[in-house]
């Protein structure tokens, strides 16, 4: 024998009914089967509703009802020829006549009690049930209908009522041995105490029934069917990844049902893991799906089994700290803490005690809080007045989430794995527990970090083949926009050969931004701007937090003062950033510590080696060095790719002006060309290399020997040109005056003895410097062990591409 249980979607209407006959009829052909159904969907809240509307006297629970009672009737009009209709109709009428006098009483009293709440919840799987058996004989199916709510015995604690199991047993025997037909129908969720009160058996109570039913017979196996094909690794709502479970032990479910899996009412597992029945979640809607087995005997060996096996979460939880000196070694504490919440029914989700015995900290709803907080502070009164403990401290928009797996108790290092992969994405861990069974490992999270821990769990836990990767693109100029071309052309790459997928979350200028949490495609960026929102830096950033998406990174390709001041608070909630822009690390020297500080305390990336050299690996080289225990001791170099290439092509053929814009059409120079040529430009890049040296040096201390005229300074950059022209002879004289040493013009970058300087200089041919063409860079470094022969590191230093491609190599440094 078989119980089949089909919950609220499944009976929803008409047409999933039928599919719920196909299924009875198929399972009904290999054996007897006793079929449990919830009431039609959303009955049971909008019954309960109209009650409440009633005791504060509101007229619209008749509206409520009579949309309810045509609900039931429409029901039975299509499921029924009209030669049978009659009856059916007027059962249907009777019992919502039923239904409103009782709504009728409650308004005249303004008082709804549990005990009259149950009578009225009850109708709904009456009906349904009544309703579903009698189609079933109109089929020609040896059907018959029994009273669970008759057969079920409990105590007299309305809306959660305790199981008289001993007597269960045997009205459920007694009435299955009376009734031999291949399928019984019942309604689920209802009881009865014994002196003809209904009962009910909690919120989610039909699993309930069918279970305690299973157990009853001993039935071959128990089945839930609702609309989802079995238990999932996480909630598919928030984990678009998640996958099915094709098998789970009992504990196993229990942990996942009680930390809100909602697929499986937590104490409906206990009847059929005691007789030891396999307990199998099917999909109405797909019947063909494999579904979740939940058995003591899995198919699958230890060495296949998966650490954890699913993630659950529960929203609007409330943390209750009770904390003092008084606690320390004092027995009952902790007895007098859960009895008085137990007086007050209220349930405590989790408990942590610190090993000092100073603090106990439980877990509870939201909604029960303030009740909680009440209680607790009336019981221990006496000893907040003498100071031994504290009144009880409430932390609340907290969630709990929880990863479950039997086999977590045979390997090391979960929960190591588990609080990085957290720490790493900015989630702060509030409280934790973990049983001795080791099976659950629980944490209390904020609970706007809900969707993305579990996330982060389930990418780390479950889906170890590819990593997504989060990318907010701030400036989609020339370096931009060839950057989000790079990264469209080599997505597929990456996920083939390094399991990494790129996303570009979001993409933002001075002007507009966009955003999908699913990635742009590419044909939506061709037209972003249209698509797109108005934006700023700081709107930028506030929406990348607020969306709070896993292994987020935010890459500035700006050369805006603005964006920088947006970094830290973005490094705070553990966003790595990748920054083109050279602003924020030649800024103050406190500043640029502080973002340095700040990434590393917040267990993230803060990357930004295409401010010097494009796309050369001069800081990474730096940064190896000094990791290595090496140290630097001078630097010399060629760190403008824009100068390098408007002196080696300036020859005096040309104009200095028509070869400064020859640069900037080419793409390598800044906006504003002033920056290279008054070698602003390199003045922060050799402060960010001395820094990155351990060198706390500020652009002030920068000596910057200029070759531009002032005037050429001053006005707009149009007007910058035409003041180059007028200077036409200064600049031939630079070139003639180097020429006449038999040297070429470079402008060179120097750091010696805790001292820099740019300047523009005469460059003999034996010079390491001499012999560097179009836009390419150089840096020679003397270390202690580079001190005879130094290390050099040479290449284009300029250019959207390059410096697009040492971006890109950032971004897959940080994550």
């Amino acid at each position: 024998m078989k119980v089949l249980k089909f919950g609220g979607t499944s009976v929803a209407h008409s047409q999933n009914i039928l599919l719920v006959e196909k299924i009875v009829k198929s399972e009904s052909l290999k054996g007897k089967v006793i079929v449990i159904v919830s009431a039609l969907h959303g009955v049971t809240d909008q019954l309960i509703k109209a009650a409440e509307h009633a005791s504060v006297k509101d007229e619209n629970y008749i509206q409520i009802v009579q949309n309810l009672e045509e609900k039931h009737i429409s029901l039975v009009k299509e499921l029924f020829p009209i030669a049978e209709q009659s009856s059916w109709l007027s059962f249907v009428k009777k019992h919502f006549n039923d239904i409103e006098e009782l709504c009728n009483g409650i308004a005249v009293l303004g008082e709804l009690t549990n005990r009259i709440k149950d009578k009225i919840a009850s109708y709904g799987e009456f009906l349904s049930s009544k309703i579903i058996a009698a189609r079933l004989l109109h089929q020609g199916l040896d059907c018959v209908w029994m009273n669970s709510a008759e057969l079920i015995r409990t105590d007299s604690n309305f809306t959660h009522a305790k199981v008289d199991f001993k007597y269960t047993d045997h009205n459920i025997a007694r009435f299955l041995s009376e009734n031999q037909n291949r399928i019984t129908v019942g309604p689920g969720f209802i009881a009865n105490d014994g002196k003809n009160n209904a009962t009910t058996l909690g919120r989610g109570g039909s699993d309930y029934t069918a279970s305690i039913i299973a157990a009853a017979v001993h039935a071959e196996e128990l089945q839930i069917w609702t609309d989802v094909s079995g238990m999932m690794t996480a909630d598919p709502r928030l984990v678009s990844n998640a996958k099915p479970i094709s098998e789970i032990s009992y504990h196993e479910a229990m942990e996942l049902s009680h930390f809100g899996a909602k697929v499986l009412y937590p104490p409906s597992i206990q009847p059929v893991m005691i007789k030891n029945i396999d307990l199998i979640i099917k999909n109405t809607f797909d019947p063909d799906a494999q579904g979740t087995l939940i058995s003591h005997q899995l198919k699958s060996s230890d060495d296949e089994k998966q650490i954890a096996v699913g993630i659950s979460n529960m929203n609007s939880i409330a943390l209750l700290t009770l904390e003092g000196s008084g606690m320390v070694g004092i027995p009952g504490i902790s007895a007098k803490l859960f009895q008085c919440l137990s007086q007050e029914k209220i349930n405590v989700i989790l408990i942590t005690q610190g090993s000092s015995e100073h603090s106990i900290t439980i877990a509870i709803e939201e909604k029960e809080a303030l009740r909680a907080e009440h209680a607790i502070n009336f019981s221990f009164a006496d000893d907040i007045n003498l100071k031994r403990v504290y009144a009880v401290k409430i932390e609340t928009g907290l969630s709990i989430v929880a990863l479950v797996g039997e086999s977590m108790k045979s390997r090391s290092g979960v929960s190591a794995k588990m609080f990085g992969c957290l720490g790493n994405n900015g989630i702060n861990i509030r409280a934790i527990a973990q049983g001795s069974s080791e099976r659950n490992i629980s944490i209390v999270i904020s609970e706007k970090d809900s969707k993305k821990a579990v996330n982060v769990l389930h990418e780390e836990f479950f889906e170890s083949e590819i990593k997504q990767i989060h990318l907010y693109i701030c400036g989609t100029g020339n370096v931009g926009s060839k950057l989000i071309q790079q990264i469209y052309n080599q997505n597929d790459y990456l996920k083939e050969n390094f399991l990494i997928n790129l996303r570009i979350a979001g993409i933002s200028n001075s002007r507009h931004m966009m955003f999908s949490d699913q990635g742009i495609p590419q044909e939506n960026y061709l037209n972003w701007n249209q698509l797109g929102e108005k934006a700023s830096a700081r709107e930028f950033a506030d929406e990348i937090i607020r969306r709070n998406l896993r292994n987020s990174v935010f890459i500035d390709v700006t050369a805006s003062s603005d964006v920088p001041e947006v970094y830290e608070s973005l490094l705070k909630r553990s966003v790595n950033i990748v920054a083109c822009n050279k602003i924020a690390a030649s800024s103050d020297f406190k500043s640029y510590k502080t973002l340095k500080n700040t990434a590393r305390n917040h267990s993230c990336n803060f990357y930004f080696e295409t401010n010097v050299g494009a796309g050369l690996p001069v800081i990474g080289t730096i940064n190896d060095l000094i990791k290595s225990g090496d140290q630097i001791q001078s630097i010399k170099a060629v760190l403008s790719g824009t100068l390098n290439f408007v002196f080696n092509e300036y020859d005096g053929s040309r104009t200095f002006s028509e070869v400064v814009a020859q640069a900037q059409k080419e793409g390598y120079t800044e906006p504003d060309p002033r920056l290279d040529l008054s070698g602003t430009d390199v003045a922060r890049k050799i402060l960010i290399l001395a820094r990155e040296a351990g060198y706390p040096l500020q652009f002030e201390d920068i000596e910057n020997i200029g070759f531009l005229p002032e005037e050429c300074m001053e006005g707009s950059v149009e007007s910058f040109y035409e003041k180059l022209s007028v200077y036409e002879e200064h600049f031939k004289s630079l070139l003639n005056n180097a020429k006449k040493e038999g040297k070429i013009l470079k402008y060179v970058a120097e750091f010696e003895n805790g001292k820099a300087k740019v300047s523009l200089q005469h460059i003999a041919p034996d010079s390491d410097l001499f012999h560097l063409y179009g836009k390419d860079n150089i840096v020679i470094f003397k270390t202690l062990r580079y001190s005879e022969q130094p290390l050099v590191v040479k290449g284009a230093g300029a250019g959207a591409d390059v410096t697009a491609s040492g971006v890109f190599a950032d971004i897959i440094r940080s994550i």
